[in-house]
């Protein structure tokens, strides 16, 4: 058994931690964590057929491995619109997802879904979410050292930072260079998204204890408005302590 085995499994196992976390908690019941969940899905299942896990043709695997490059961008775009300070910040982060989709599209029609186009895609894909996650990182870092809060979205945003800046790494020796240490890059790609899951799983505990408490918040202040509804007192003034941000719907 060989170290890129071993490490393939181990990768698989620390990506299922945060899909437990995500379908434990019932944060899947809002759109951002079910993209991150279907993310997360699909990489496994990548990671188990490359290692041999899941028998499958060389073909089946290459096109699993393709569709879930495309998927990329979309899918952690959809996911990081949680960590958005605003709606129009969020409604430019779709628009830009969209575009790419059709971008990806275009370019992997004309390439017919080879190496070439995924050269293409990957390489801006990188940058855009690279990039995002680098923002979202220092607004959350910032305000957890600062106010000792949004500690979860900044252990969040903070894995995905490590996990691109890895992944950049990667394309640069794989896509660029054509390195033909295909084995080592594939060892460093299970490490850099075994480490990424850990973090990941940290930051969703953190996050989902603070969305418990915002959901505890918003019952008692609506028990309170129900109290005061049919009475003559004034309801109390809401004040910071409630007025806390759950900034994200569920699919209901």
């Amino acid at each position: 058994m060989t170290w890129n085995t071993i490490m393939g499994f181990i990768s698989s196992f620390a990506l299922f931690i945060p899909i437990a976390i995500i379908l434990l908690l019932k944060l899947g019941s809002y759109r951002s964590f079910a993209a991150l969940l279907i993310y997360y899905s699909s990489v496994i299942i990548f990671n188990l057929m490359s290692e041999g896990y899941i028998p499958t043709d060389r073909a089946i695997t290459y096109y699993w491995g393709v569709t879930n490059n495309m998927l990329d961008v979309p899918l952690m775009l959809t996911f990081l619109t949680y960590f958005s300070p605003s709606k129009k910040y969020t409604q430019r982060m779709k628009i830009l997802g969209v575009a790419f989709v059709l971008f990806e599209l275009t370019v992997m029609i004309i390439t017919r879904f080879t190496v070439n186009g995924l050269t293409i895609i990957l390489g801006p894909g990188l940058i855009i979410i690279s990039g995002f996650c680098l923002h979202f990182f220092i607004r959350y870092a910032t305000m957890a050292i600062e106010h000792g809060k949004a500690t979860g979205k900044a252990f969040i945003t903070g894995s995905m930072l490590f996990a691109y800046g890895c992944f950049s790494i990667l394309y640069v020796l794989y896509y660029i260079r054509k390195t033909e240490q295909t084995e080592e890059a594939y060892l460093i790609f299970f490490i850099a998204t075994s480490i990424s899951a850990l973090l990941m799983s940290t930051g969703l505990i953190i996050e989902w204890k603070r969305i418990k408490k915002i959901k505890e918040l918003k019952i008692t202040r609506k028990e309170l408005s129900e109290m005061y509804k049919d009475t003559n007192m004034a309801a109390p003034k809401r004040t910071a302590i409630v007025n806390l941000d759950f900034d994200k719907e569920a699919w209901n």
